[in-house]
């Protein structure tokens, strides 16, 4: 199977590289190692993938049209996952510009593509933050998206919009998944446990917004990656599975991807104080802009379709975070 993998030097990409070439796909990825955080882990995860004879690189802007369309058509993917994408909540606050760019002009060149020259199967990051004000837990594929509370999560929404109307006029297989609050060895440093960890060594105090009171569904990104090479091979068709959010006038499916595990902030960083040995300082904050208080995803679409859903204990999945921050930041 020929894959191309957008974002292949992100956290997710890289992983999701990773479990390919394993499992004897041929791989190209495309990133253009965005500034947005430091580009030298992206450059570590990169040359991880390069080692492997089967992967190779285009260090291309999926906004760049005219070379995304020449990297696509000289490799001629299968499959096609795309996980490019600006994300984080509270940066879309201030940098709305970003969001537009990739995530919806990104997008839509995927989508062009995918509809002038059809892969196998499309298959698209997506978020939980696409529930938005939603209340109602844990968070089903078929409830309503219309509430969303960040720019962010309003350009993922509309990317799975922009996706339903490509699959519906021109038949490309597609499926959009919502990730829940991921994490995991080489994830990024904008997000919660790597901040978290990186203040506790350091001896600073950690920034624990509406008091600690928050809920978030983690999932552990090994987990992640394997529901997503499942899902590869569980391509849309006309036959729904019970509970489907398979759409009626196109091949076009939504799947959750969460831990099914719903943690609270407070015991999270209790768990992440214990893989450490060092208790953290807190600095209790109010709520920020942008954020939700809680996710819980439900898996059972995911279930049937691939046959298993993530499983590792956030205990377990912590503890290897921090075995590799600790590896990877030695010096």
């Amino acid at each position: 199977m020929r894959v191309l993998v957008t974002g292949s030097a992100g956290f997710i990409g890289f992983h999701t590289c990773s479990r390919l070439l394993q499992g004897g796909a041929t791989v190209l990825g495309v990133d253009n190692f965005s500034p947005y955080y430091d580009p030298a882990l992206k450059e570590g995860r990169n040359a991880v993938l390069t080692n492997h004879p089967q992967f190779s690189l285009a260090r291309i802007s999926i906004e760049d049209a005219p070379a995304l369309s020449a990297a696509w058509q000289d490799f001629a993917p299968d499959v096609v996952i795309h996980l490019a994408a600006q994300a984080g909540v509270r940066y879309s606050i201030d940098h709305p510009e970003s969001y537009i760019a990739t995530n919806l002009v990104g997008t839509f060149n995927l989508l062009e593509l995918a509809r002038h020259h059809p892969p196998k199967h499309l298959l698209v990051a997506s978020t939980s933050s696409v529930y938005g004000a939603n209340t109602e837990m844990p968070f089903a594929e078929t409830q309503r998206t219309q509430t969303p509370v960040s720019l962010y999560a309003a350009t993922k929404g509309a990317t799975e919009l922009m996706g339903h109307s490509y699959a519906h006029l021109f038949g490309v297989p597609m499926t959009f998944f919502r990730f829940f609050t991921v994490y995991g060895p080489w994830s990024r440093p904008d997000m919660a446990p790597f901040k978290f960890t990186k203040a506790i060594l350091e001896g600073r105090p950690i920034d624990v917004y509406n008091n600690g009171q928050m809920t978030r569904d983690f999932t552990y990104v090994e987990d992640l990656v394997e529901a997503i090479a499942r899902l590869a091979e569980a391509v849309p068709g006309k036959d729904p599975v019970e509970g489907d959010s398979l759409s009626p006038v196109a091949p076009f499916r939504v799947v959750n991807i969460g831990g099914g595990q719903p943690m609270g902030l407070m015991d999270f960083i209790t768990t992440l104080e214990n893989a450490l040995g060092v208790q953290a300082q807190k600095n209790f904050l109010p709520m920020q802009a942008g954020d939700v208080l809680a996710t819980d995803a439900d898996t059972s679409l995911l279930c049937r379709l691939t046959g298993d859903a993530p499983r590792t204990p956030v205990a377990e999945g912590v503890r290897r975070f921090v075995q590799w921050y600790r590896e990877f930041y030695a010096d």
